[in-house]
């Protein structure tokens, strides 16, 4: 009966080996960005195959499935320590993936890793986010030996890989945007460059003070050549500890304890901060950092909303005030 209704399964297909199966799914991940492909071969060559590369894809019990995510989370006897729930759910992910590929060539009739429940999760974000003050920006850049970059980085919201891989015909001067075509992220050590995320593509505002140091970024250079830099290689991510990033902000340290020890990220949090203050909504702010939508935004930064939630209040107030005092009004001139 299955043969007559299309849904049977040769058994001899579901002996093939987890690893025989790996070669195939990974070709077909060529397509993600440098730094997501990366982290693949590592899932599977440090947990996946170890555990599942001799398994049959028949032979794989959902049970047995998720007590291997969870055991991937906890310590061992002899005093490793369990890998965290991100390293945990990426192994699973792979597993997964390769098992899609099984069910797909009807090795298998479902897939043992998906839809499993009380699995590791990940940690919630951490709030508290700092944001730098317009001065204390300016401060960070005077000390620091790339203040156009800093200074770039606080007031556009662009991520360093972006920032980074910025060529001199991507920057209009006249209209005070920059044009976002390419991303260069530091993967295994070498720097990877490629398009961004469909949404990532965009002209982003800066403003008019940015004009003569953007000037001297792009002087002698041509159209092809790297904002930032040399103009030929690429700018690494400021390394932790030693560079010239963490340099400058333990500079201003020693003579300000109060201003916060941040990463070069912490400045597209700041220019959330600093345009949401100015007065950007939440679909323009959307727009300048290149996310996915206005909703993911506001779950990012909804901090940076509270005042308007005052302002709301306000506003219903005086509304409700105007429009009592109206009908007040009317009825004392019937």
């Amino acid at each position: 009966m299955s043969k007559a209704r299309g849904e049977y399964l040769d058994p001899s297909h579901a002996r093939t080996m987890i690893a025989e199966l790996y070669p195939t799914w990974l070709a077909g991940k060529a397509s993600l960005k440098p730094s997501a492909y990366a982290q693949l071969p590592i899932a599977w060559r440090l947990h996946v195959e170890p555990r599942w590369g001799g398994r049959e894809v028949g032979g794989i019990l959902p049970s047995e499935v998720k007590a291997w995510a969870i055991e991937l989370t906890q310590d061992r006897p002899d005093g490793t320590k369990g890998r965290s729930a991100t390293v945990a759910l990426r192994a699973l992910g792979v597993l997964a993936g390769i098992l899609d590929t099984a069910v797909d060539d009807r090795r298998i009739s479902r897939n043992p890793a998906r839809g499993l429940k009380n699995l590791p999760r990940k940690p919630k974000r951490k709030a508290g986010r700092v944001y730098l003050s317009h001065d204390q920006v300016h401060r960070l850049s005077a000390e620091s030996s790339r203040p156009e970059l800093v200074l770039t980085l606080a007031y556009t919201g662009l991520r360093w890989g972006a920032a980074a891989a910025l060529r001199v015909r991507n920057v209009n001067l006249l209209r005070h945007r920059l044009h976002v075509e390419e991303n260069a992220v530091q993967v295994n050590g070498v720097i990877r460059v490629g398009t961004p995320k469909t949404w990532q593509l965009r002209s982003v505002p800066f403003p008019k003070f940015l004009v003569p140091l953007l000037e001297r970024c792009a002087l002698g250079k041509g159209p092809d050549d790297l904002l930032f830099g040399d103009g030929i290689a690429h700018l690494r991510p400021p390394r932790f500890g030693n560079g010239w990033f963490d340099g400058a902000i333990s500079r201003l340290q020693a003579v300000d304890a109060t201003f916060p020890r941040i990463t070069a990220h912490d400045l597209r949090h700041t220019a959330a901060s600093l345009a949401v203050a100015a007065g950007a909504n939440i679909k323009a702010l959307q727009r300048m950092l290149g996310r996915e939508s206005a909703s993911i935004t506001l779950d990012v930064y909804a901090d940076l909303f509270d005042d308007d939630l005052d302002a709301v209040a306000e506003s219903l107030a005086t509304a409700a005030k105007k429009q009592s005092v109206g009908k007040s009004w009317a009825g004392l001139l019937a």
